[in-house]
């Protein structure tokens, strides 16, 4: 008999662990009534002792060390969201419905960027490092803000709230990509901007926004006539796999980026444009379950791993970056977000709902490991460290929280549409 028949593998136990956290993180919310707080916390924490207390485990997944698989996985979450994101959203033509959207977009994230860019650089930070660490925490994430976004294709509800709050977070992941790229312009040739500044603006801001959102009309139209009506007589709606939605957001991702444009921004508008052709057929449903399932697995084993890797980044958070971290989920994101919805049809009320719940998560992770694949900063452990701890704050503040607080904020006036 081989004697290594007994013999514990990590891989094994590693397997055994992701498993038993996932099923608990899921499974512990479902004791809390009402609207069940988030399970990203507990698979954040969860990861944390799996790697911190479970014996035979294998070393944690250092982003550090491990940039490229943080990298790309993080970038599958992150696009897979997107994609669902724009087909859940039942309506796009409505007076004022974009506006705080809109104001979001243009007024609180330029200004989110700039406040975290200061705070970092005076608390010690290089100019380079702040901008960047701004860049990465401006995205409101896709993938873990499930609690505060609209519902499946065709379930209605789209409250102003959960409108407002989904769309933010389609767009503003690709949208803080150029600012990515101003850290990284920043650390190679320094703050001349009259060195680089044309080059940037007109490259990575222009060029490839408008190339991201044309790629994306072009390839939803596309893919819907194919999906709905080539061949006529026997399309792919009549089918019952929804992996064509996989195959169609690789195709829209790859192809985008292969012609400089903003892949994030070409995923979400994809999913908005290919909703449109045949807006109500139940078809989009099935799509839309298959590409959450696909997020939803990726992400929960994610943070898992991502819980694991908190006491290797840990070590390097200061009190300066845990306080840019509770600045941002608590002052800095509230304040500007409440600013610019002054003027929308909002009340007091769902302002605040909407400033406050600007969740941070997958789309920071995967920021940081491209940058940090590209450029190497001084003080990339620094960076790891404070956007570690503003995630895992965001994921309890705002996961514990939000489908009470959402369900709260919403629940009257779409009671009285209801009885309308």
């Amino acid at each position: 008999m081989d004697e290594s028949f007994f013999g514990i593998s990590a891989y094994h136990v590693l397997l055994v662990g992701c498993g038993l956290v996932i099923i608990i993180a899921f499974w512990i919310p479902r004791f809390m009534r009402d609207r069940e707080p988030s399970s990203s916390g507990l698979l954040i924490l969860g990861g944390l002792a799996v790697f911190g207390i479970l014996p035979g485990v294998p070393e944690v997944f250092s982003p550090m060390e491990r940039t490229g698989f943080w990298e790309y996985s993080s970038e599958f979450a992150v696009i897979a969201a997107l994609f669902g994101t724009g087909m859940r959203l039942d309506r796009i033509v409505g007076k004022g419905l974009w506006t705080p959207t809109i104001r979001l977009l243009v007024i609180a994230m330029p200004l989110c960027i700039a406040a975290v860019c200061v705070l970092g650089y005076a608390l010690g930070l290089t100019a380079a490092g702040a901008i960047l660490l701004a860049a990465v925490l401006a995205p409101t994430d896709p993938v873990l803000a499930a609690d505060v976004q609209v519902g499946p294709p065709g379930e209605g509800g789209e409250h102003p709230i959960r409108y407002a709050l989904t769309t933010e977070a389609g767009l503003n992941d690709g949208l803080a990509f150029p600012f990515v790229y101003l850290a990284l312009f920043a650390g190679t040739l320094g703050l001349n901007l009259a060195e680089w500044g044309w080059e940037w603006f007109s490259l990575y801001f222009v060029y490839k926004i408008a190339v991201g959102v044309l790629a994306g009309i072009a390839a939803g139209w596309i893919l819907g006539k194919v999906i709905f009506s080539l061949p006529r007589s026997n399309p792919l709606s009549d089918s019952g796999s929804g992996v064509i939605a996989l195959a169609g957001l690789l195709f829209t991702y790859g192809a985008t980026e292969l012609i400089e444009g903003y892949g994030f921004i070409a995923a979400f508008i994809m999913g908005l444009t290919l909703r449109r052709v045949e807006v109500e057929h139940e078809y989009h449903a099935r799509l839309h379950a298959f590409s959450e399932a696909l997020e939803h697995a990726v992400t929960a084993i994610l943070l898992v791993l991502f819980g694991g890797a908190l006491p290797v980044l840990l070590p390097y958070l200061s009190w300066q970056h845990a306080l840019i971290g509770i600045a941002l989920i608590f002052v800095i994101r509230p304040a500007f977000g409440m600013l610019s919805l002054i003027g929308t049809n909002m009340s007091l009320k769902h302002r605040g709902v909407v400033a406050f719940y600007g969740v941070r998560g997958i789309g920071s992770i995967y920021y940081l490991a491209y940058a940090a694949g590209t450029l190497q900063f001084v003080n990339e452990g620094d960076l790891w460290a404070a956007i570690a701890f503003t995630i895992l704050l965001s994921t309890l503040v705002h996961g514990f929280s939000a489908g009470t607080v959402v369900n709260a904020a919403t629940r009257t006036d779409e009671k009285a549409e209801r009885t309308a």
